[in-house]
């Protein structure tokens, strides 16, 4: 055999593997699930963020013929499981439902982590929740202006409640202090749950939670809320003006993402992203999140990585600004 004409056998045989990968790639995305998929959440059970996945894998277990269950993997920050899932194999079967810190927050605030967040293959931001500026009845401030005096007036007296340094509810009372240039002593707890005890209790002045937490709190007149971090009022607090009304443009909110390991394919993500949407869109499905005061979302995979893009670099303006540290 000439040497020509085995360089051209051996492109040949090139092209037929290439095509048969190709083939093979397209037959999986396809038939994809083909087994059970594991949905990775990385904060413990009992949350909203936890009830939230489940809800969708019920639906998704139906949808597909095949299982798709929850594990929880919480710890450093909701890092590990981000980390664990962007170790995990690119092939559909290992998703993360994560919050904000992992995904736009850790890569700013943290020096080492163990993954890449902008790595990740966007699947879709599933749900959102508004954040509520909340204060002890006993604060002497009725409106988002009354505060902003107060506290310019009496510079380090109020007490900050936040569910950890670093987390979304504490960057979000950071932003509204720079944007209103007033100076609050900040307390983290290890939780929401901790902190809201202690502002309904009036151990501390402040607390920025999300509407489903705090709702009941204030109907029963436990806390007063002055401010959603939304870009408009909301239904269930339409007396209670929006943040953005006195400062354009604030906005933050608590949201929940599906992401994938990097490189998976895209096809993947799309079918993914798709059964998302139309679960979301199911009439049980939506009155269980608006229950929870829980808006359903469903973007696609361009979009979430749009939103993501917008938020690493909203908070990273606000890390930076304030020069905000791990301790």
């Amino acid at each position: 055999m000439t040497a020509q004409c085995s360089q051209l056998l051996r492109r040949i045989l090139a092209a037929a593997l290439l095509t048969v990968v190709s083939v093979a790639t397209v037959a999986a995305q396809t038939d994809y699930p083909r087994r059970t998929v594991k949905i990775v959440v990385p904060i413990p059970p009992g949350a909203a963020l936890d009830l939230l996945p489940r809800i969708l894998a019920d639906k998704l277990t139906a949808r597909w013929g095949h299982p798709v269950i929850i594990e929880n993997k919480p710890g450093a920050a909701s890092n590990l499981g981000a980390e664990f899932v962007a170790k995990s194999e690119p092939d559909g079967y290992t998703l993360l439902a994560s919050p904000a810190n992992p995904l736009v927050i850790s890569q700013t605030f943290y020096t080492k982590l163990g993954f890449d967040p902008e790595a990740f293959t966007p699947i879709s931001i599933f749900a959102t929740q508004p954040f509520v500026l909340l204060v002890n009845p006993k604060v002497p401030a009725k409106t988002l202006a009354e505060f902003i005096a107060y506290a310019k007036a009496n510079p380090g007296k109020l007490n900050f409640a936040s569910p950890g340094i670093g987390t979304s509810p504490h960057l979000t009372g950071e932003m509204l202090w720079l944007a209103s240039s007033v100076k609050v002593v900040h307390v983290p707890y290890p939780g929401l749950a901790p902190a809201m005890t202690d502002l309904v209790a009036g151990h501390v002045d402040v607390l920025i939670d999300n509407l489903g937490n705090s709702l009941p709190m204030i109907r029963d007149g436990k806390v007063r809320a002055l401010g959603v971090a939304n870009e408009a009022r909301i239904p269930e607090l339409p007396d209670v003006p929006a943040i953005a009304e006195t400062f354009p443009g604030f906005y933050s909110a608590s949201w929940f993402a599906m992401v994938a390991p990097p490189k998976t394919a895209p096809g993947i993500a799309a079918k993914v992203s798709q059964a998302i949407a139309e679960t979301l869109k199911l009439p049980d499905v939506a009155k269980r999140f608006s229950d929870l005061s829980i808006r359903p979302v469903g973007t696609t995979p361009e979009e979430t990585a749009e939103f993501l893009k917008q938020e690493t670099e909203r908070w990273r303006n606000v890390i930076v600004t304030g020069g905000i540290k791990t301790e």
